[in-house]
């Protein structure tokens, strides 16, 4: 950027002065938006420990008390993109701090509802609240960390993701055994509010534009991508592995409202997602890599407890301490991935970080077979810092160079991608392994039915890494060549 003629030292120093003040300030913004992700993650796991709990208080079924966690996660699948597009329109500061007023706000209904039905319905006013914390979060850092740290911002936000998933269950059993249930929707309201402050004191202020210059809200296309992510979100949970009728209807449904979706973003003026994005290679590539990634991430979830309890013998104490080595490193790893990621560079880390998964997922399908639970521990220590590595790298290479206009719904689609991944994860892969093990009922399979299907769970978890790894090279050699004179823009 050219000086001012007239630039001298009276600038120089006032520069100087500036960013000195803007140090602070930057590190008291990146407090409130990891208390942001903190907050959104911990309301993801610290309801799962409550429901036998809350099924007893209100003398409901678990597949009633179920939807206590099912409606959190479906307002922030069906709504994090359209949340997302708004803050783009409306200003990222202005709606994280509603979004962060109405996750606070939630969750003293939460406290204090009188019914089950009541508190599922505050449970998806938190969702919105924490779709919109979710979304916003990622894309406010492009506007108030520089560039070069981008990469370490990133890793901070996903140490304070895991901490907050790794968090809610030993957190909720606590508050449970010491407060009764409502204390672990009444324990946001402090962080909450101290997250209001921080986002209103140190986050920068939105751009003020134009009114002809702002963007309409795609309401029509907005309708269309909730009622397609909610039904394939439903067919992917209800049922409990059964994938009956209902779920073949709810995932035609998914596929029809898609493809209407599709058709009236290619129409309407201003879209929620501009299509013309996938055309990018390397953002097309980095959501199909989130949501691979994010599918074995979450089977290590879903199938670890099976094979620690059935495979191993092990008791429900120990299969939870076990089961907490994996968030617990990926806290611990999550900062030094995104210092290796500005060190080195987003892209380079991102094959870096799926080859080590690819190895980690391997190990895992062979290790804990030949050596036991410490085979077990060494092929998760091998994964987990894989997954951050990746996570930062892919996080900060999307995040790089958008317009600022669409940072939000980027920042969305991101998350988005994320967890239909999870989602898809806990069912599909969650089906592979009961295949595997050739189980009518996998809770009462036999020691080596679930050793057998952890090494083929895990085995086609390797490949859907490597086919990650295939999407990854193959992005790099589209965006190469575009970039050349006379490629394709």
């Amino acid at each position: 950027m050219l000086k001012p003629i007239n630039a001298g030292p009276i600038n120089a120093a006032q520069a100087v002065v500036g960013n000195v003040e803007r140090a602070p300030s930057v590190r008291w913004a990146l407090a409130g938006l990891s208390l942001s992700m903190l907050l959104s993650s911990l309301g993801i796991s610290i309801a799962n420990v409550a429901l036998p709990t809350l099924a007893q208080a209100f003398d409901a079924s678990f597949q009633d008390v179920q939807w206590i966690v099912l409606a959190y996660l479906l307002a922030i699948t069906t709504l994090i993109v359209s949340v997302g597009r708004l803050g783009d329109i409306a200003g990222r500061r202005r709606l994280l701090l509603a979004g962060l007023f109405l996750f606070t706000a939630a969750s003293v209904l939460c406290g204090v509802a009188p019914t089950l039905w009541l508190l599922i319905a505050a449970r998806v006013a938190q969702g919105l609240g924490a779709a919109i914390m979710m979304a916003l979060t990622m894309a406010v850092v492009g506007e108030t960390v520089p560039k070069a740290r981008t990469g370490s911002a990133m890793g901070l936000l996903g140490t304070m993701s895991a901490i907050g998933t790794a968090l809610g269950p030993s957190l909720g059993g606590l508050l449970i055994a010491g407060a009764g249930w409502r204390a672990i929707f009444l324990v946001n309201v402090p962080l909450g509010l101290l997250a209001v402050v921080l986002a209103y004191r140190y986050l920068p202020a939105d751009r003020r534009e134009p009114r002809t210059a702002r963007a309409g809200f795609d309401v029509v296309g907005t309708l269309l991508l909730a009622l397609a992510l909610g039904a394939y979100a439903l067919a992917m949970t209800i049922g409990h592995g059964n994938f009956g009728p209902l779920n073949m209807a709810l995932l035609v449904a998914a596929t029809f409202g898609a493809g209407f979706f599709v058709l009236v973003e290619a129409r309407v003026a201003s879209p929620l997602i501009r299509l013309a994005a996938f055309r990018n290679a390397l953002l097309s590539a980095s959501l199909a890599m989130n949501a691979l990634v994010a599918t074995v991430m979450m089977a290590t979830l879903v199938v670890g407890p099976f094979y620690l309890s059935r495979a191993l013998g092990l008791n429900a104490a120990v299969v939870g301490i076990v089961m907490s080595i994996g968030p617990v490193i990926s806290a611990l790893s999550g900062v030094p991935a995104g210092r290796i990621v500005d060190r080195f560079g987003a892209p380079f880390m991102v094959i870096v970080g799926l080859i080590e998964m690819a190895v980690g997922s391997i190990a895992l399908s062979v290790l804990p077979t030949m050596f036991g639970i410490a085979g077990y521990i060494v092929a998760i220590a091998i994964l987990t810092p894989g997954y951050q590595l990746f996570q930062a790298a892919n996080n900060s290479v999307v995040m790089a160079d958008i317009r600022p206009d669409q940072r939000g719904v980027i920042s969305g689609l991101l998350n988005l991608s994320r967890n239909l991944g999870l989602i898809t994860g806990a069912s599909v892969m969650g089906a592979v392994f009961a295949f595997a093990s050739v189980a009518i009922d996998i809770t009462t399979a036999g020691s080596e039915a679930v050793a057998a299907g952890m090494r083929i769970t895990f085995a086609v978890a390797a490949i859907l890494i490597i086919v990650a790894l295939a999407i990854a090279a193959g992005g790099r050699a589209l965006a190469a060549r575009s970039s050349l004179p006379g490629g394709a823009s």
